[in-house]
């Protein structure tokens, strides 16, 4: 067996942010060696170009410097070594990014990816690499606990504050288990006999058990979901609650999540609020990725190419069909009523219709070019793309509404979930591109080829009303905002209210607004993100507008008919007495 890479992991200045990060590898080539920081995360398909954190790099052997030379932005690669004697490589990393994906340290708490602290060797990464996480130095840190999945190096490695040496049997495995330090509340629970755990940074106050017990109904749902036994001996939830946030970053033990401490549940509060409602949707969006894209994954990520994009025509089925399968699994496990989890299934519909990039890229085109558009949004994306995200949620919904109604209830999108998990899991080369059709009939029997063609890899919408109607739900649509029929949306910077989307075929936009635009009056009168809707409503469709507006530095008058509020905000009802034919069908969906 190859000896281990050896990291030390230290936060050295917590007021400055900057992590020092020591590598050192104990057999180096005599012909030298080439090491390197990813550009991306897997999960988050955008290059961030981790290596421009790298504040200070050096390299020594024993007592004398070793010289570096910068091969690319993120490589670096030293002359001839002598190969008896240890190479040690010394990073010195800013981290004041405060987000799931990157490093964050503060006098308050640490948190790190492996994707932004440990260089990759170059011809080394299947070898064993152990990180001694060390405590910081200070009174101020003598409570400080570490919270990640990466396994002790030995049973005596750690300390009990879990401070210590770790073990991962390859760098891969290294990168996949972020580590929190400081003090957190802690949330343990079991789940199908699994030890799981939810730790909170952050100025909170929620009801713990109650967190616990629905947290172990979620995870429950999801793991019967797949089978008996989740594919991991212990899970754990990451959690930052902060004023405003939300977001998620899924491994394959654990998940790095963002909160409002608001959307954590109050003490004493009975009624389930929509913020705590959101939380844990994402908590089992999350932990179902520990299968789907973390296990099961598409052969174009097996293996990860950390360097550059790695391309997919496949995200609507892994990030689709997980954002289908979230509050499906809330729903299933009893923490959604029906007329809940179909509030929420009609929102997504709005939030994918209601804009006219759907029309033109598929979902398998957005999958493809996450990487430069989804992950890069501007002021134009509601009419360029679609989210593979939530219309591919809405395409898994329109499979397994089909796949149910032509097999009278015995198979569904769960047979293809399962099949996909018993053939493309652990250990497998990946699901190809373009297979999902063959994959689909070969575990339901059922030919959806050219449901996918016209749904996934084409713009059609899927026709939820017609699919919905056996199952004795009624999709109906009823108008949004008055600003709607000006075909505009706004966002508010303080006390200015600006354009934030002009959308195509409104009124707004063939008068000629632009998003950019603040808004300064509407017909003589003051305009402010409180009072637009208002003064919209003593306005009757039909009526030209004299909006003016601020671009740039310059005054601007525009003209503009106001249409009526667009027919964009979806219901989904249920039947009051449904028949038996439609009970039976509703059975191990939504019922």
């Amino acid at each position: 067996m190859s000896a281990a890479l050896e990291y030390r992991v230290e936060a050295c200045n917590p007021q400055a942010h900057l992590f020092r990060v020591t590598l050192t590898i104990p057999a180096p080539r005599g012909a030298g060696e080439t090491f390197s920081l990813p550009a991306w995360i897997p999960g988050s398909y955008m290059i961030r170009e981790f290596a421009k954190n790298i504040v200070e790099i050096r390299a020594q052997q024993g007592a004398a410097a070793v010289s570096l030379t910068k091969l690319d932005k993120h490589a670096w690669r030293t002359g001839k070594l002598d190969a008896g004697q240890p190479l040690v490589v010394e990073t010195v990393i800013y981290a004041w990014d405060l987000s799931v994906r990157c490093a964050h340290l503060d006098q308050s708490h640490a948190f790190f990816n492996g994707t932004q602290l440990f260089l990759q060797v170059a011809g080394r990464s299947g070898q064993p690499h152990r990180v001694d996480i060390r405590r910081p130095e200070g009174e101020a840190f003598a409570t400080w606990k570490v919270a990640t999945t990466l396994p002790a190096a030995t049973k005596r490695s750690v300390d009990k504050a879990g401070f210590g040496v770790r073990l991962a049997a390859d760098y891969d495995t290294l990168i996949d288990h972020p580590v929190e330090m400081g003090d957190w509340l802690s949330v343990k629970f079991e789940a199908a006999g699994v030890p799981h755990e939810m730790v909170i940074t952050g100025r909170v106050s929620c009801d713990v058990k109650r967190l616990a017990t629905d947290l172990k109904k979620a995870c429950e749902s999801v793991i019967a979901h797949f089978g008996k036994q989740p594919p991991f001996a212990r899970y754990l939830f990451l959690t930052l609650a902060v004023g405003e946030g939300y977001g998620g970053l899924e491994h394959r033990d654990s998940t790095a999540l963002i909160c409002s401490r608001n959307d954590l549940p109050a003490i004493g509060e009975a009624k389930q609020s929509e913020g705590y409602r959101t939380f844990l949707g994402l908590c089992s969006h999350e932990y179902f990725h520990a299968w789907n894209v973390k296990r099961i994954k598409p052969a174009a990520f097996v293996p990860y190419r950390l360097h550059e994009e790695n391309y997919t025509q496949l995200l609507w089925v892994f990030e689709g069909f997980t954002s289908y399968y979230d509050d499906l699994a809330l729903r299933r496990a009893g923490l959604l009523t029906q007329e809940e989890y179909l509030g929420l299934l009609a929102k997504t519909i709005t939030a994918v219709e209601r804009n006219a990039g759907r029309l033109k890229q598929s979902v398998a085109e957005s999958s493809f070019d996450a990487w430069t558009k989804y992950y890069r949004q501007d002021e134009n994306s509601p009419n360029a793309i679609v989210s593979y995200y939530q219309k591919g949620a809405l395409v898994a919904l329109g499979l397994d509404l089909t796949i149910r109604a032509k097999t009278a209830g015995r198979k569904s999108l769960d047979d293809v979930m399962r099949h996909l998990w018993q053939h493309y899991g652990e250990g497998s080369t990946g699901v190809p591109e373009g297979a999902m059709p063959a994959i689909i009939q070969d575990a339901t029997g059922v030919d959806v080829r050219r449901e996918v063609a016209r749904w996934a890899e084409g713009t059609e919408d899927v026709p939820l009303a017609k699919l919905l109607k056996p199952f004795g739900i009624t999709l109906s649509r009823k108008a949004g905002a008055r600003s709607t029929g000006l075909g505009i949306r706004t966002k508010a910077e303080g006390n200015v209210l600006r354009l934030a989307s002009v959308l195509d075929g409104g009124s707004a936009q063939a008068a000629g607004l632009s998003a950019g635009d603040e808004l300064l009056a509407l017909n003589g009168l003051r305009v402010t993100a409180g009072n637009l809707e208002s003064i919209l409503g003593r306005t009757a469709p039909g009526d030209t507008l004299e909006i003016l507006v601020f671009r740039r530095d310059e005054l601007w008058r525009f003209e503009v008919p106001l249409g009526a509020p667009r027919l964009e905000e979806c219901v989904l009802s249920l039947a009051e007495k449904p028949v038996k034919s439609v009970i039976a069908m509703r059975a191990g969906w939504l019922a």
